[in-house]
């Protein structure tokens, strides 16, 4: 006799089933709602105990008869339908009963031991975990939401379907919010959207999240839902022959190939579409992922030999192909993303994964953590999948019971601390993070001015480490002090790290720009001179001339002793002493003269010639490290092309006379102008992280072009930009090539 059956021949004796069919009144709408529960069950289950189930059911339904719901309809319905939702998500046995049994010990006089007496201490417990989560009294909205997500946390790791009988609860109760007043509709949906929608969303399961959203946005911004439905809906039928040409397309090549699959189209919900048009600045349009097509392979072999055929198909768009296989979301989703150009020029996004990836990312319960920052071994990785995975396939561990149930008492947050802010943000940080990194990832500024902490009222050392479920009140200096070099030793998190090494190098580039001023006043006074005689302009004509972007940069690097005050000095005194006259233009015949034609050195040599007038060809723009030749202009001077300059080949055709060695002179510091150009796909503050990247290297930009094609979502940018060396140039255009939205980035180049 195995343990199912002990507990049923248990629980027929202190009940019997036989006399609660007898004394528990018919109801065929009633009855109907169990039948339907008891085969989704069987679908997925076939060896459940129906017996069992049916006794949980007669009991709520006898305990339940004389309550109604506010809509007036009897209120065992409202279990029923939870435990059909668990049903659904294809959990255990023992969570269907808890769900039919979850209101019964706080709305009726069938206590929590008369629950473990019937029905054990598994079901008991399960019970028990879901109305401590609701009977806690609360004095400010604040306190409450900490309080509920620190409950459920909690919940979570001692049985993790205590908080999935929540979810389900919470998710019937908003499919029937109608009944309710319109204040507590507004105050349901917004904690259903930044309470329940997220946990869903850590735990993987993809259909409660999705519904969750979708109706905390229907009753919370009713006008917006209605437009975006209508937007929808608008060519739902070309966008549904849309779908049903391209599934046609795919089912027939991956047919001639032999590749199983299941081919679907799907429409993104409409919260995620609200979002993206809101937080994201994107237009209905070019929101990639509005349809999409999903395919359901046997393996993972087949998921990239059925990507390897999309692509050939039609043209993937650039930067939208992710591998969530090789590199699985934090809760553990698995698929391949790509989007392709279709048919009309529409985008489609394909989602490409295996029957058991599908599971996880449908009913799939995960352990919260952001990939990017994981750092988990192999064998902990294969423990989170193998858990996983015991819980899709539960019905084949029915076998036994309670070593399924003890895998399910696995801690969830094991590699990370979720804390709380007094009003009541959860943030989520590395295990062992301290005072110091929870304040960093409020705001940069706390973090500096960071004086002490309160640990649940309590105050505290900052450099306490955090434990979950703490509520932590930071203490600021109300004057600014910035960080301690000793936090370094004492920080876990990469942004308490990286901010407080940027605010140290900051007060040294601060530190550096005040002692170089200093030397250089010093140097000036000592000759009589100062800043006032000595202007600003002249400073930043030297830093220009120095390949610095301007004289702050000249100051910093005097500070740190990279350059000498004496060689600045020199330049500025010698600059002093020019005399302001104005170049006469120069002939072919006068080009060799010196002296009165002299400028500013361009950084190349001539041979057999000094002093003439030199300068970089437009056309081509050469840099130090292009291989270069010189072309005597009429009355101009010498122009220095790049060897491979089409525009060169047509000037010297019969006048090869005019072309001239010339070299780069690497005693001769200069900077060059040189065309970029950047293809990407649009998003909010490209433009911001390009110029960023070009700022960092001190580079001036002489001018930009281009900009957004709002049609089709792509952008293309021109830049003329000074660098002293085609080496430099091409760091510059690695880094922007690793630009998120960046797809191409390249020197424009004379056209062959």
């Amino acid at each position: 006799m195995n343990k199912s059956d002990k507990a049923i021949k248990t629980i027929k004796e202190v009940i019997s089933l036989d006399e609660l069919e007898k004394t528990v009144e018919k109801n065929d709408d009633i009855d109907k709602l169990f039948d339907e529960l008891i085969g989704i069950a069987k679908t997925f289950n076939s060896s459940i105990n129906i017996e069992l189930i049916k006794k949980a059911f007669l009991i709520s339904k006898k305990y339940h008869a004389e309550q109604f719901r506010r809509s007036g309809e009897p209120f065992v319905i409202h279990p029923l339908e939870v435990a059909k939702i668990i049903a659904s998500i294809e959990l255990d046995q023992a969570s269907i009963i808890a769900a039919i049994l979850h209101d019964l010990v706080e709305d009726t006089d069938f206590s929590i031991d008369k629950v473990r007496e019937e029905f054990g201490e598994e079901i008991a417990r399960i019970i028990n975990g879901v109305t401590k989560l609701d009977k806690i009294v609360f004095h400010t909205k604040e306190e409450k939401q900490v309080e509920n997500l620190r409950k459920m946390i909690i919940a979570m790791s001692e049985d993790v379907r205590i908080i999935l009988v929540k979810l389900a609860d919470r998710l019937h109760n908003m499919r029937t919010l109608t009944a309710l007043s319109k204040e507590k509709i507004h105050l349901k949906s917004i904690e259903t959207l930044e309470v329940y929608a997220p946990i869903a969303h850590r735990l993987g399961i993809f259909q409660i999240k999705s519904e969750l959203e979708d109706l905390s946005f229907k009753y919370l911004f009713p006008r917006q839902y209605e437009k975006i439905k209508v937007m929808l809906n608008e060519k739902i039928e070309e966008r549904k022959e849309f779908i049903d040409d391209a599934i046609k397309v795919i089912k027939d090549k991956l047919d001639e190939i032999g590749i199983r699959a299941e081919i679907s189209g799907r429409v993104k919900n409409y919260y995620s579409i609200y979002n993206k048009l809101t937080t994201q600045n994107k237009t209905f349009d070019n929101i990639f992922d509005l349809i999409a097509i999903r395919i359901i392979v046997d393996d993972v072999k087949n998921c990239y030999g059925v990507l390897g055929i999309i692509h050939s198909v039609w043209k993937p768009v650039p930067g939208r192909f992710k591998d969530y296989v090789a590199n699985p979301k934090f809760n553990m989703y698995q698929s391949l993303h790509t989007t392709v150009i279709g048919k009309k020029g529409v985008p489609l996004e394909i989602q490409i994964r295996t029957t058991e990836m599908h599971q996880i990312a449908e009913y799939g319960i995960a352990a919260h953590y952001k990939y990017k920052e994981n750092d988990l071994k192999v064998e902990e990785f294969d423990k989170r999948i193998t858990w996983i995975r015991q819980l899709l396939d539960w019905q084949k561990e029915l076998k036994n019971p309670q070593d399924y149930m003890e895998s399910l008492k696995l801690d969830l947050f094991e590699d990370e601390v979720f804390v709380f802010t007094p009003k009541g943000k959860v943030l989520n940080l590395p295990r062992k993070s301290t005072i110091i990194d929870f304040a960093y990832a409020v705001h940069t500024d706390i973090g500096h001015n960071c004086i002490g902490a309160k640990i649940n009222g309590q105050m505290v050392p900052i450099e306490s480490m955090l434990e979950n479920g703490d509520i932590v009140e930071i203490i600021v200096s109300k004057t600014p002090k910035g960080p301690s070099r000793d936090w370094l030793n004492i920080v876990k998190t990469s942004r308490a790290i990286n901010k407080i090494k940027q605010w140290f190098s900051r007060e040294e580039r601060q530190e550096s720009l005040n002692s170089g001023k200093e030397i250089m006043l010093k140097l000036l006074r000592k000759n009589g001179l100062s800043f006032k005689t000595v202007s600003i302009d002249t400073f930043e004509e030297v830093a220009k001339e120095m390949n610095f972007e301007k004289a702050e940069t000249l100051f910093r690097n005097i500070g740190t002793h990279k350059v000498s005050a004496h060689q600045i000095f020199t330049k500025i005194i010698k600059k002093m002493n020019q005399q302001d006259e104005q170049p006469r233009e120069m002939t072919l015949d006068d080009i060799h003269q010196k002296e009165d034609i002299r400028r500013p050195s361009t950084g190349i040599k001539v041979k057999g010639m000094e002093g003439v007038l030199v300068f970089m060809a437009k056309c081509c723009n050469p840099v130090p490290g292009d291989k270069i030749t010189g072309y005597i202009t009429r009355g101009r001077g010498i122009s220095v092309h790049r060897l491979d300059c089409t525009n060169l080949k047509n000037l010297v055709e019969n006048e090869e006379a005019r072309i001239v060695e010339v070299s780069w002179d690497k005693n001769a510091p200069s900077r060059f102008n040189v065309e970029i150009e950047i293809e990407a796909l649009d998003r909010t503050k490209l433009l911001r992280d390009i110029t960023n990247i070009i700022s960092e290297y001190d580079l001036n930009i002489i001018s930009t072009t281009g900009g957004t094609q709002r049609k089709n979502g792509f952008a293309k940018f021109r830049f003329t930009i000074e660098v002293s060396n085609k080496y430099i140039l091409k760091d510059v255009i690695n880094n922007l090539r690793n630009i998120d939205s960046v797809y191409d980035v390249y020197r424009v180049l004379p056209k062959g």
